[in-house]
């Protein structure tokens, strides 16, 4: 791993940082990153061509990052007041230190191929807890269609226009202190109930708190635990949490509304409840969300076919 820096790290605030990194392996960042979007219309996340742009509140303020490249040469960009932060969290956001050595998947033919067909995917540590576990609220029990929308609606209303050049309409999601602003008429009015809207002060209360998880490591029990003394996060938010902030790679998201169908489908030919998909996992205890990622990263979608959920419109009660 090569990081070369490119501005001094007294910069002015507002002028870029910049930065190439150079992995000792290949990285794709699209498909290392791509967990970190929430839904086609996150406004903290943009893709246009071969640039990959975040918004990001870090703790020393708002930064928008850009990374354009992959494979062996990265080039990265940041702006505001949280560009040195950003550029500093560049080599772990892309993967350095995630470590796929010792996955086995030689006696698994899906899995063998697809990991021949990911060979720069890795796992991101963002090192953000409430950036990522705030929308992980949003999305518990809902569709994913819902919950990004919720998203969607409260990060601009109450967001910080993305510093530097980032494209129009890019916003840096609020502070914990913004957003346990946020009245309830507005939690409601973006269809958020009052059991997540509730979950999320709880989570804002404590933010200083739960960002030192980030020092724990790359998850494991006690990470989950702190994560989870939060009255309203349980096992799957946890994980969804610690995947994307500490680069967990042993977390698999169990409760997820669709994931063991996926998991057994792909792996058995036949769809698996939680039990199911943790027995199936089992064999690369360690590596399960490496495992989980291959699936997704393989293109791989389990047969259509049964009721669809409802999506409800919480807004009109």
């Amino acid at each position: 791993m090569v990081l070369v820096p490119e501005a001094s790290v007294g910069a002015a605030p507002l002028r870029p940082v910049e930065t190439v990194y150079r992995p000792a392996d290949p990285v794709d960042v699209r498909a290392t990153l791509r967990t970190l979007a929430r839904g086609a219309g996150d406004p903290a996340w943009r893709v246009e061509g071969e640039r990959v742009w975040r918004a990001v509140r870090t703790p020393s303020g708002p930064g928008t990052l850009c990374l354009a490249g992959g494979r062996s040469e990265v080039r990265a960009t940041a702006w505001g007041p949280g560009a040195e932060w950003l550029i500093e969290g560049v080599p772990e956001l892309l993967g350095h230190g995630d470590d796929w050595g010792g996955l086995d998947v030689s006696g698994n033919a899906f899995l063998r191929e697809a990991l021949r067909r990911s060979p720069g995917l890795r796992l991101t540590r963002g090192r953000q807890v409430v950036q990522v576990l705030v929308p992980a609220v949003l999305e518990q029990k809902v569709t994913s269609t819902e919950a990004w929308r919720a998203w969607r609606q409260l990060v601009r209303a109450h967001g910080d226009p993305a510093p530097g050049p980032a494209p129009e309409g890019m916003v840096v999601p609020p502070s914990a202190e913004t957003w346990r602003r946020v009245p309830s008429w507005e939690w409601h009015r973006a269809g958020v109930g009052p059991q997540r809207s509730a979950t999320v002060m709880r989570v804002c209360a404590v933010a200083s708190s739960l960002e030192r998880v980030v020092d724990l490591g790359r998850g494991g029990p006690e990470a989950e635990a702190r994560l989870r003394s939060v009255p309203g996060v349980g096992v799957w938010t946890s994980a969804e949490t610690t995947q994307r902030a500490l680069g967990d790679a042993d977390s698999p998201s169990v409760g997820d509304y669709h994931l063991p169908a996926l998991v057994g489908w792909a792996l058995i030919g036949r769809p698996v409840d939680d039990d199911g998909m943790l027995e199936l996992l089992e064999p690369w205890r360690g590596h399960r969300e490496r495992v989980v990622r291959l699936i997704g990263a393989s293109g791989f979608a389990k047969p259509r076919f049964g009721p669809r959920m409802t999506i409800q419109d919480h807004r009109r009660h």
